[in-house]
C-alpha cells in the first residue's frame, strides 16, 4: 500500500454496497481475519492480504484477541496506523490460552471481558475500540459454558456499557445467542449480532428478521456452512454448482451472493489467507442472482 496515502480512508467503491455498524457506514463485504493466524511465522504475507481488502474497498475488519494468540491483532495494529476510518470488530468471551489441551479457554466473567478488551486495545494499539462483540455461546457451535463460565448476560452487559461510557469501546455486539438473549439485551444498545447462518443453516431466520427490524447488522460466520463434520456445505449443493455454472461464477460466490441479497442488513466476513481467494470473494458484489435462481437456493432449506 502507499504509504504517501496515509490517514486517508479507502476510495474503492464498497464491496456489496453500505450499512451502518457502529455509526459508521460499511462496506457489506468485509473481512474476517481469523486465518491469518497461520502466517505466524510470515507477517509480512498477512498483511499483504489486509492491505489487498483495504485497496479493495474492505472497511470492516473484524478480529479476535485469540486469533493466533495475539499475532493477527499485531498485524492489523501495523495497518490501522496507516489508514483511517477502518471499523474493527473484536471479541470477547474467551481468551488465548497455547499452553492448554484447547488454543483458547472461555472468559465469560465481568472481571475477564474487562481484562479481554485492555489486551484488545493493547495487541492492536489504540485507545478505542470501535466494535466489541460478546461471544455467549448461548446458541452453538462451541464450547459449553460451566461453572463460573455460566454468566448472567446483564452482569456482562454491565461491564461492557460501563466500558462504553468510559469511552474504551463504541458499539456492543453479540455473538453465539439465541433470540431471548438478544431481545432481553436490545435496551443496551446492540449493534450487530454474529451467528452462524448460511444458505443451507437457517436456524435463527427468526432472529435475522428481529435484527432487520430493530436495525441491527446481521454477521453470519461459517457462512458458507460445514463448520463441524455433521454441517452441511452450501458448495456441494448440486443446485448451487448447477447456478454457479450458468452465471460462470464460483458456488462460494452464488452462496455469499444469496447472503447478500436475502436480506440488506447483512454484512459478509469471509476470511482467507490468500490474496487470489480475498479478490474472489469480493468480486461476489458483482454476482446478480435472478428471482429463478433465488427461489431455488430458497428452496434447499426447509426448517421442520
Amino acid at each position: 500500500m502507499d504509504r504517501s496515502a496515509q490517514n486517508k480512508p479507502a476510495k474503492q467503491p464498497a464491496p456489496g454496497g453500505l450499512y451502518t455498524l457502529a455509526g459508521q457506514p460499511v462496506a457489506r463485504i468485509g473481512y474476517g481475519a481469523m486465518q491469518l493466524r497461520s502466517w505466524g511465522d510470515a507477517p509480512e504475507k498477512a498483511t499483504a492480504v489486509l492491505e489487498r481488502a483495504i485497496e479493495l474497498g474492505v472497511n470492516h475488519i473484524d478480529t479476535a484477541e485469540f486469533y493466533g494468540n495475539r499475532f493477527v491483532n499485531r498485524v492489523i495494529a501495523q495497518l490501522i496506523k496507516h489508514v483511517d476510518g477502518i471499523v474493527v470488530a473484536t471479541k470477547v468471551g474467551a481468551n488465548p490460552n497455547p499452553q492448554g489441551p484447547h488454543p483458547l479457554t472461555l472468559a465469560q466473567r465481568p472481571e475477564q471481558i474487562r481484562a479481554t478488551v485492555e489486551a484488545n486495545l493493547e495487541s492492536l494499539g489504540v485507545a478505542h475500540l470501535p466494535l466489541v462483540n460478546l461471544r455467549r455461546l448461548d446458541a452453538g457451535p462451541g464450547v459449553i459454558p460451566e461453572a463460573d463460565q455460566l454468566v448472567n448476560v446483564d452482569d456482562q452487559l454491565a461491564e461492557l456499557i460501563a466500558l462504553r461510557t468510559a469511552g474504551k469501546i463504541g458499539a456492543i455486539g453479540l455473538s453465539g445467542v439465541n433470540l431471548d438473549v438478544l431481545k432481553h439485551a436490545v435496551p443496551a444498545g446492540i449493534a450487530c449480532v454474529q451467528n452462524a447462518y448460511s444458505l443451507v443453516s437457517r436456524e435463527f431466520e427468526d432472529m435475522l428478521a428481529f435484527c432487520l427490524a430493530h436495525n441491527i447488522a446481521w454477521v453470519p460466520f461459517f457462512p458458507l456452512g460445514g463448520a463441524a463434520p455433521h454441517w452441511p456445505k452450501v458448495t456441494t449443493e448440486q443446485a448451487v454448482i448447477d447456478i454457479a455454472q450458468r452465471l460462470q461464477v464460483t458456488p462460494s460466490q452464488v452462496g455469499l451472493a444469496w447472503l447478500l441479497q436475502h436480506s440488506p442488513n447483512t454484512l459478509l466476513i469471509p476470511g482467507t489467507a490468500s490474496i487470489e481467494h480475498l479478490e474472489e470473494n469480493m468480486a461476489t458484489a458483482t454476482v446478480v442472482l435472478d428471482d429463478a435462481a433465488v427461489q431455488v437456493l430458497d428452496d434447499i432449506y426447509r426448517p421442520a
